[in-house]
């Protein structure tokens, strides 16, 4: 018996970890950022600043490219004031080749790409014009392919025998789905493909690729974005914290110097980075080992959380359908607003005098004043 537990816990782990070391690739690698230069792109505002903030602290001669010229100034103003360095702005908007061309080649070869821009648009894809749709997959996609494709060349021709870095900034969201995130996630799921496949085309120039998934973060668009989020994204997603820009900016970092290919910034991240480990390049045998012991675990972990997500989903739409049954129940119905929080609202229905139950309503087609009767039917979008 204790031959079997000494083989159980000792040396079959043993063995999988000398297995996994040979079968790892590509090796680790260390990427240096001081003295030389790291092009961020959407760096005028958020993460993207925060980066360019961190990097130039740390010696890299920063480059950052956004569409709006007078944030590039104001963010060009607080690196300077911050670190005593001046740093290079290009405005450009990454949908436009000719334009993101241009940009790169003056700013001359790039050591690190840190493709940080993007759009967010959190809406149920039959409530999103087709044109919200393009232009996500626009940026998110396509501008980043414009990046690369405009720096690639002049990154391969590079003399600098130190390894280059491609580093995506993605999303936890380009990890698992989430109501009300269809063309934000399919944008972002996108980048993991373009990084695995990419990977395997720079790997022999020394360039190696980073995919970085942040989660929520407190930047100027966040509030924003919290407050026209669909109900149901709200309760999906309320177990998930938020970072602040600066931490996410050091996590993201720390991994490009590592050379990591996924980069976590938190716990609920790093979980999630283990679940869906799948294909992608691991270049550590020590995560390798933890990504194959933890693999059945979190399988059964993600199960458990698609469980409550839909009981969520299935709970949501059976309250609007009894809150809609209300309103039909009888034509002297009189909907009375008994609390005001910012949101959710909760409507109580009465009917005859009887009180029916209450509901959860997202929206109002109108400002409700609390405590206030209404004598007609006030139903959510």
């Amino acid at each position: 018996m204790a031959d079997a537990y000494f083989f159980l816990f000792f040396l079959l782990p043993l063995l999988l970890l000398v297995v996994l070391y040979f079968l790892v690739k590509p090796r680790s690698v260390k990427i240096p950022i001081k003295n030389r230069h790291v092009f961020i792109t959407g760096g005028s505002s958020g993460i993207g600043l925060a980066l360019a903030h961190r990097a130039a602290a740390e010696g890299a001669r920063v480059s950052i490219l956004a569409r709006s010229p007078g944030k590039l100034e104001e963010a060009r103003n607080a690196i300077r004031l911050a670190t005593g360095i001046e740093v290079a702005v290009f405005s450009a908007d990454v949908r436009d080749f000719e334009a993101v061309k241009r940009a790169v080649d003056e700013a001359g070869p790039i050591d690190v790409l840190l493709l940080n821009h993007g759009v967010f648009v959190a809406l149920e894809l039959e409530k999103m014009e087709l044109s919200e749709v393009k232009f996500t997959m626009d940026v998110n996609l396509m501008g980043t392919l414009n990046l690369i494709k405009a720096a690639l060349p002049a990154m391969k021709n590079r003399k600098d025998p130190l390894p280059a870095s491609i580093a995506l900034v993605s999303s936890q969201a380009g990890q698992v789905g989430i109501y009300g995130y269809v063309a934000y996630s399919a944008s972002k799921f996108g980048l993991r493909g373009l990084a695995e496949a990419l990977q395997q085309e720079v790997i022999a120039d020394n360039i190696h690729v980073s995919l970085i998934f942040p989660p929520d973060t407190d930047t100027p668009g966040l509030a924003e974005e919290n407050r026209r989020k669909p109900e149901l994204t709200k309760i999906i997603a309320a177990s998930s914290g938020s970072m602040k820009a600066e931490e996410v900016a050091q996590k993201a970092l720390d991994g490009i110097k590592s050379g990591s290919f996924i980069v976590s910034c938190n716990l609920e991240g790093i979980a999630l980075s283990l679940a869906t480990a799948g294909l992608s390049p691991q270049r550590s045998f020590l995560m390798a080992f933890v990504e194959v012991v933890a693999a059945g675990i979190l399988r059964i972990v993600a199960l458990g959380m698609q469980w409550t997500w839909y009981g969520s989903i299935e709970k949501y739409h059976s309250q609007r359908k009894e809150l809609e049954s209300y309103w039909t129940l009888t034509s002297d119905w009189l909907p009375i607003l008994t609390s005001y929080p910012s949101s959710p609202l909760i409507c109580v229905g009465i009917a005859n005098g009887v009180r029916l139950g209450e509901s959860i309503l997202p929206d109002w087609t109108r400002e409700v004043q609390p405590g206030v009767a209404e004598t007609e039917p006030c139903a959510p979008f």
